[in-house]
């Protein structure tokens, strides 16, 4: 069972650390309202639980990023507004964290970057160099690598997303996602991602790659 208190705790830490000395509002009312949209009946697997799940590996990987905690930020936004009927999930949560967080006291650089990386997450592409970038796209992706059975339970929970979609419809869509991932020549960029999620990574892609197209 998720522990909704200590999720609230933990997005107090990331923004207060920060937003430093500034003066701003108290950041717990945030932080309901985020994980309200994190908890609407839509979702399956853009769930609270991804939420804390990302939010676990980034700490994993905090000593790679620039500015874990702004990283931290991003997290909490990078699928605040999703629809699996649309598109534009990715731009309308970097356009709700560019609202919401000047209004909470973060400096505008920051706001800037958490923006940013919420759009990264469009193409999981960081450019080389772009170690907060590298950050949170690992860990976003960093379900891949799970085990056999937390795989089949997380690409069950994309279907279930996409249930207004017909199966063939779906296979095919979902077949040329695994394509294009497994045709990438890394799918993780920190030095953690690629020793340890790689392999493991690839394997599941292509067991789901195998079962959708037999």
């Amino acid at each position: 069972m998720t522990d909704v208190t200590a999720l609230r705790t933990r997005w107090q830490d990331a923004l207060v650390a920060v937003r430093g000395a500034a003066p701003g509002p108290d950041p717990l009312p945030y932080a309901d309202n985020l994980l309200g949209r994190w908890a609407e009946p839509q979702r399956r697997y853009h769930t609270i639980a991804h939420l804390t799940q990302v939010l676990d590996r980034v700490d994993a990987l905090a000593g790679h990023a620039a500015d874990p905690d702004v990283v931290r930020l991003a997290v909490w936004f990078h699928d605040a507004v999703y629809r699996p009927d649309r598109t534009e999930n990715e731009e309308r949560s970097a356009a709700l964290a560019e609202r919401a967080l000047p209004e909470a006291g973060l400096p505008d650089a920051a706001t800037a970057e958490v923006a940013r990386l919420v759009r990264l997450t469009v193409t999981h592409d960081p450019a080389p160099g772009d170690t907060n970038g590298e950050a949170l796209c690992d860990a976003d992706l960093a379900i891949l690598a799970a085990a056999p059975k937390e795989y089949a339970a997380y690409a069950a929970q994309v279907r279930e997303e996409y249930g207004f979609v017909p199966d063939e419809a779906f296979r095919e869509g979902r077949a040329a996602v695994l394509r294009q991932l497994l045709g990438l020549p890394r799918l993780f960029r920190t030095p953690l991602g690629s020793a340890e999620w790689e392999p493991r990574a690839r394997q599941n892609l292509t067991t789901e790659l195998e079962l959708l197209t037999r």
